[in-house]
């Protein structure tokens, strides 16, 4: 009896400690695998970072991403954030007493219409502002004003230069604005097109209000630079900018208004 005992004693001894063994290098085995799979993770992960970090880096330098921020203010459409305000929108209805061209023409006329002396001031800084865009975007990037508004603001002074003759008269930019309202030309998918179209018919109907001849030859020059073929994208706009200058200064912008 006492030998079978033992037997049984021996045979659970044997059990407990196999057991444990496998216990044992199952634990061994867990442990590896928690250092070794998430090492191996993690390390992947770092890469993965540092490859995220290079391309974003990469890309906010790049001359792409800072060439769209440059150029929000070019081709953004919307103005005096009205919706569906813009030359292109279906509710822009310019020339009616309804729209939403209507309201923001409300809203330019009282910023850069006035007859009192800061008004005319405004307008003397928004001519000198377009002349020399440039040098005015280096100093004053937050004063910019987006292109729509310029339009805006020329479409304003050629409907107002009919009754005066400052638009150039049968001839002049009486033109270019029905071209303007017909949104396609200057609103097209391409805004280097859009741009450069407006150059070429700004700088094509100038002759009518021209001052002198050197006002003749700087527009005419500036339309030349840009149809060359290593024209950046914002020499470009910054030449639109220009020739917009170049046409409120020679209608007597400043002193007549909106």
């Amino acid at each position: 009896m006492q030998y079978i005992i033992q037997q049984h004693y021996l045979l659970l001894l044997v059990l407990a400690l196999t057991l444990a063994i496998q216990e044992t290098h199952g634990f061994h085995f867990l442990l590896r695998s928690r250092q070794t799979v998430p090492t191996t993770t993690i390390a992947s992960r770092k890469r993965n970072n540092k490859s995220c970090t290079s391309s974003t880096t990469t890309t906010t330098s790049s001359s792409s991403l800072s060439m769209t921020t440059y150029c929000e203010n070019e081709t953004i459409k919307t103005l005096y954030n009205i919706e569906h305000s813009g030359w292109k929108s279906s509710q822009w209805n310019w020339g009616y007493a309804r729209g939403t061209g209507h309201d923001c023409a409300a809203i330019c006329r009282r910023r850069w219409g006035g007859d009192d002396p800061d008004s005319r001031s405004d307008r003397r800084k928004l001519v000198e502002m377009l002349l020399s865009p440039a040098e005015f975007k280096a100093s004053h990037p937050e004063a910019e004003l987006p292109f729509e508004e310029i339009k805006l603001i020329l479409g304003l002074a050629w409907q107002r230069g009919r009754w005066d003759g400052s638009d150039g008269g049968p001839n002049g930019y009486g033109a270019v604005l029905a071209t303007m309202a017909e949104a396609r030309r200057y609103e097209q998918e391409d805004e280097v097109m859009s741009a450069l179209s407006f150059i070429e018919d700004v700088s094509e109907k100038f002759d009518t209000i021209a001052r002198s001849a050197d006002e003749r030859n700087r527009m005419k020059a500036i339309a030349n630079d840009v149809r060359g073929k290593h024209a950046g994208l914002d020499d470009i706009f910054m030449a639109r900018r220009t020739c917009a200058g170049m046409v409120l200064d020679a209608m007597n912008f400043v002193n007549n208004g909106l």
